[in-house]
């Protein structure tokens, strides 16, 4: 992925961190944002950290036109951004969580997407990926909010893939099931990680969807459920 200029949100985040430095292993320029991210994060000169938010769309802009400014061009916007909240019925959801999961899972993607539509469809093969949940397909008691504001982030995405592929870009969502980040190991302490999905499988899928060859990919939602599949 050579010359290719990739940007990843939540770039230093349990997920992020294996996306960003599987695009830095395939040689693509990545500029990685988040909220506290810091160059020292990645030791690689293809590295560069951005600090931002992008939970408004006057942020989003920003950290978009920086990158163009910067680099002259994007390629491929990485999306691995989101939150969880769950234990409640819908009966018993109040306005902020329910808000809070909307803010974290479907606002941001709908910010960065838009801002980044127009230079990826000035390259001519621009690729989109964004991170769901399998709960966005398959839904469970309790976790209402997070899987509701899931499935609507799927639908943006796969209208995006429609809207645009007349100009070779390409929008696709991952599914995975729990991964084994540490956030998850430290809420499920007794849990059997070895039926979880490795986050390095979940970056390699990315990278390949982000390459030349998966051109022909277009508004797909993979499952990647591990082995509780």
């Amino acid at each position: 992925m050579k010359g290719k200029v990739v940007l990843v949100t939540g770039a230093n985040g349990g997920l992020g961190t294996y996306v960003t430095q599987a695009f830095l292993d395939a040689g693509a320029t990545v500029i990685g944002t988040s909220r506290k991210i810091q160059q020292s994060d990645f030791n690689n000169p293809n590295f560069t950290a951005l600090p931002a938010e992008i939970s408004s769309g006057e942020g989003a802009n920003v950290v978009v036109a920086q990158v163009v400014a910067g680099f002259g061009k994007l390629d491929v916007l990485a999306h691995t951004v989101g939150g969880f909240a769950g234990g409640q019925s819908i009966a018993e959801t109040d306005d902020v969580t329910f808000q809070r999961m909307l803010d974290l899972n479907l606002n941001s993607v709908f910010h960065i997407v838009r801002a980044a539509i127009l230079p990826l469809r000035q390259t001519g093969s621009g690729r989109i990926i964004a991170i769901g949940s399998r709960a966005a397909l398959e839904p469970g008691a309790g976790v209402g909010a997070y899987s509701a504001s899931k499935a609507a982030m799927v639908s943006l995405i796969r209208t995006v893939a429609l809207e645009n592929k007349d100009a070779g870009l390409t929008a696709n969502v991952i599914l995975p099931g729990t991964m084994d980040t540490p956030a998850n190991r430290k809420s499920i302490p007794n849990a059997d990680v070895s039926k979880w999905v490795r986050p390095e499988a979940v970056a390699s899928l990315i990278t390949w969807l982000a390459r030349d060859a998966s051109k022909d990919v277009n508004g797909a939602v993979i499952p990647v459920y591990g082995k509780d599949a």
